[in-house]
Formats: C-alpha cells, structure tokens, sequence
C-alpha cells in the first residue's frame, strides 16, 4: 500500500484512490462539494484544491509547485506530499466560498439541510466572516420534480452530483444541467420527472439543502435524531440502513455504506418502505377465543394456554387409518371448533415467515420440535413482486420481498424432519393433516389471501401472530401481535448467504411484546432475549451463523 505525506504527518492508503478520498478516511476535514467516491470525478468545486511537491525544472529538487492542484482528481502515489494547511490554500477557500455564498438564502432556520449541511461547516471553518454582497441575491423558484423530491434551486451550488447519478448509477438521466455561465441550474427534462426506484439517493447525495425529500420536510430537526444500524427488510438483498428515529417515531431511511450489497445507495421501497410500522391498526394485545369472539388476554398467561395444548396434540395422537395422518383420543382445551374431528389428521405445524429474523425462527422451530418431535415446520409465505432490476453500476432490486428467506431455510434444513413449503403445507391443511398450528406473519402488505385463509380456517387449534388484522381473524384460537423489525434485534441471511445483524431502534409497542424475548419464554428460557446469545447457540450447531458481515462505517464525510 503506497504511503503519501499530507501536512507532515505520513498515512498509509488504498492503492489507486484519489489523495481527497486518502485524506478522508485518515480522518482530515478537506472540504469539498462535488467530489463522490461512487461518482465519477468532475473537479468543478475547486474547494479541494492542494498544494503539492513536484520536480523543480531548474534544479531538479522536489519543491512545491507554483499553483494548487484538485485533491480530488489527483491519484495517490508513494511518497507523495501535498498540504491543506497552507495560506495559499486557505485563501484559495475563503475565495471559493464567497462565490457560493453570494446568492445563498440565509434560510438556514428554515433548512432541511440545518445541523448536516456541508456550506454550514465550510462557511464556519473556511469562509468569509463578512459578505461584500450589496446587490440583490438572485432568487429563484422552488421546483417540484418529482413524487417524492422538491428542488430548492437558490441553495444549489452545482455540484452535479445528483446529475452524474441518475445518469451513471441510475441510468435514467432525468436531471441535467441547463443553461451557462451563472445562469447554470438543475432541471429534470420535459416529460421525465425524477421518479426512478433509486430517486431518493439525489437527497442523500445533495451536500446542501437543495434537494429534499417532500416526506421529511419541516418534520424534524436533525439534532434531535438517533440513528439505529438495520438492514432493510424490503428485498432479499439485505440492504443496509440508518433508522433515523426520536421519541416520536421514525421519520427517515437513509443508506449504510455495504462495500459487499449496496455500497452507499439504496432503493426507493427501503427507503420509504418503513410507514406500516405506524400503522394506526397494528395489533395491539394478545387474545384468545372465548365461544365465538376473540377476548383479550394477558402476556403472561399465554404460554401456559399455548403449551397445553400443542403438547396435547402430540400427546394424544395416535396412528389413524389410511389417511395417514393422527387422530386425537381426546381433544385438548381451547380446541373449541371441532372441525376436523374424525379425520385423518397430522399433529402440529409451525409456519416459520421469512419476515422472522433467524433467531427467532431458531427459537420457534425448537419449540415446534420439543413439543413434537415430528411436528411439521413449513418456510412462510415469500413474496415476489416483478423482477429482479439490474442498474448500470450493478445495483439490484430483488423481486423477492422478505428479507430471510435463506436464513429460514437454511434453519429447517439443518433440523431436517418433516418439512413442507408454503403452498404444501396449504393443500395439507385444506386435506385436514393438522389439528394445530403456529403461524407467523410479520409482512408489511396484506398476505392473507382467501384461498390462505379457506385453508387455514381447517385448523381447529390455530394460533396467528401476525402485525395487523386479516381474514385469519376468525379462524384464530388465539391472536398474537407481532412486532416489526424495527422493534426487534437481530440477523437476516440475505439471498446470497451473507448473514447480517441489525439493531431495535424503537421499542415495542405498549402491549406488544417482541417476538424473540415470547418465544423464549415459550421454551422456558429465563432472562431476556439477545439475539447474540441465541445465535452463539445456533452456532454451536450451524457454523454458518459463526460469523456475521458488519459494513465498516465511514468517517464523516467520507462520503
């Protein structure tokens, strides 16, 4: 790895990186707009310009040459030396900013942008104390270019960011520069508003407060965020995020940097695909039926009412006729409606959704198995909507929209036993092979279709833990609500076999109780549920939960 000295001090860095990206990630604040690590370099900015040593044509000396070079477009080479921390330097960017400031709105209380604008910090650290401004800012309109966006055109500093990625990483070119000299703005083109499925990036790209997202806009104030490491449950890719959240809930999405899935983008449906966990009909408590309705219930009395009678359904089987299955001698409490009485039927299944993190359904298959070592485990319903879409840079939205699909899998692969797929377990329940069953749900979207629910209703004992009502409502024995994965730790195993963890970010709703620490309790663990510590266990078993992908996280700017 080649070695350059900046300011005196020697770093050591990547081999083929320009000197600004080496100087970031050694942690120095060089100011710059238009520079991007995932975007081509333009070098328009001219606020990273360095000083830098080169051959003295008149006696062959390293010295310092006579003018300023763009850190930016300047690749690194062993034992290279520039500096920032010069006059020449610092005249260079106190010039640079005034220009941009010239016609700037003073807006920054009104500002999105406010608390992580970069023309905030360089104009504290390196611009003018004063402006020499006396002639009227040009102002211009505010611009609505798309569904989700609003261009704010009096703050753009032209960076072109935002250009070159719907042009290089997007591929739909809707933005573009228009205009010359200091009449230049950004514009989408007639007929094509910013509406691609990667649109939302153009936010996170702008270095100021330009471009902003129409759903975040005056809602919150960003020093009174948290951010929460997660991982997008949008797609099977496994991309990863910043949940950024307060007391009041969450209010955006933005992308972790993931050098092996997304690298610093992610999609629009990760991006916005968080409002059903406000949902104002996410259920709230337990309940269980009592003759024809569903009567609320306490936390703590449903595992003694859950092991009852699933251990019943095992206990009391015994080998029926020709259809193969089992047949109760007598049938357990809470099996109230007697359907499927005198049929050939199979015990216990326990439907394993790929919206559950891999602890969980750890968890739920040991249940499943310790109560009957034959029960059934059946991997969940798995969405797909269209097909996979490949962009210009490699980025992939996945058609399959859960996020553990493998990790499921993988999971009642190792436990072997009796194992059916989503619709194979359906066609069995509709055939009377089970007298109870534990179905999870967890989807963002409906996912109970009528055929699902038929089926489902052939169950007599079903229990149903899901994050909103559906037409198992009233097939349920007993209702359970789910928590969403914001409301949850754990890992996903993307579709490539990368197993990544996440973070809780909000707690569980009041009432709602998170589907790990009940499940422990299902299985009489004590103490409180940890993801880490079940998945130690887990790799006890299967080394392929050994190991977890955990993203570097960029220093500031960096990026």
């Amino acid at each position: 790895m080649p070695k350059i000295i900046i300011d005196g001090h020697t770093i050591e860095c990547r081999s083929g990186i320009p000197v600004l990206q080496a100087a970031l990630e050694a942690g120095l604040a060089v100011p710059h707009y238009c520079y991007h690590p995932g975007l081509s370099v333009v070098a328009s900015c001219r606020l990273c310009l360095m000083e830098m040593k080169m051959p003295n044509p008149k006696t062959g000396q390293m010295d310092w040459a006579p003018k300023l070079f763009p850190s930016c477009q300047t690749p690194v080479r062993d034992g290279l030396e520039v500096r920032f921390r010069s006059d020449p330097v610092r005249e260079n960017q106190q010039h640079v900013m005034e220009y941009y400031l010239l016609n700037h709105p003073l807006d920054c209380p009104v500002c999105d942008k406010a608390g992580e604008c970069y023309l905030q910090d360089y104009t504290e650290a390196n611009g003018p104390a004063t402006s020499r401004m006396v002639e009227d800012k040009t102002k211009n309109p505010k611009k609505d270019i798309g569904p989700h966006t609003l261009l704010y055109q009096d703050r753009c500093v032209l960076c072109s960011r935002c250009v070159r990625f719907c042009d290089e990483i997007a591929g739909t070119g809707e933005l573009a520069v228009v205009g010359r000299g200091s009449r230049c703005e950004i514009d989408v083109l007639p007929g094509q508003p910013l509406e691609n499925p990667l649109q939302g990036n153009v936010v996170d790209l702008c270095p100021v407060g330009a471009l902003l997202d129409k759903g975040f806009l005056f809602k919150q104030r960003v020093w009174l965020l948290r951010s929460a490491r997660s991982v997008s449950p949008a797609d099977s890719r496994g991309q990863t995020i910043w949940i950024d959240y307060n007391e009041a809930g969450i209010h955006r999405i933005r992308p972790r940097y993931n050098e092996k899935i997304n690298e610093w983008w992610i999609s629009d449906e990760a991006r916005f695909g968080w409002k059903h966990v406000h949902r104002p009909d996410r259920l709230r408590q337990p309940r269980i039926r009592q003759g024809v309705a569903l009567q609320p219930a306490r936390w703590e009395e449903l595992p003694g009412l859950l092991r009852a009678p699933f251990a019943g359904v095992a206990a009391c089987a015994s080998p029926a006729g020709p259809g193969g299955g089992a047949r109760l001698a007598q049938p357990p409490s809470l099996l109230g409606r007697g359907q499927g009485e005198g049929q050939g039927i199979g015990p216990l299944a326990a439907v394993l959704s790929p919206m559950l993190t891999c602890e969980e359904a750890w968890l739920l298959a040991k249940l499943a198995r310790s109560l009957a070592p034959q029960a059934t485990l059946v991997l969940g319903h798995v969405p797909v909507s269209g097909h996979d879409q490949t962009y210009p840079n490699g980025f992939t939205i996945k058609a399959e929209k859960c996020p553990n699909r493998r990790g499921v899998e993988t999971i009642l692969q190792h436990l072997g036993g009796p194992t059916a797929s989503f619709q194979e377990f359906l066609a069995q329940a509709v055939e009377g092979r089970f007298r109870a069953a534990y179905v999870t749900g967890g989807y963002p979207d409906a996912w109970v279709t009528d055929p699902v629910a038929a089926a489902l209703a052939r169950i007599p004992f079903l229990v149903v833990h899901d994050l909103f009502p559906s037409a198992l409502d009233g097939a349920a024995a007993v209702q359970i609500p789910g928590a969403a994965w914001t409301e949850r730790e754990g890992t996903f195993m993307n579709c490539d076999g990368l197993l990544q963890p996440f973070e809780r970010a909000l707690p569980p709703l009041e009432g709602v109780k998170a589907d790990g620490q009940f499940f422990y309790e299902l299985l009489g663990q004590p103490g409180l549920f940890r993801a880490q510590t079940v998945r130690e266990t887990m790799a006890a078993e299967l080394p392929q939960f050994s190991e977890v992908f955990i993203p570097r996280d960029l220093p500031k700017r960096a990026h």
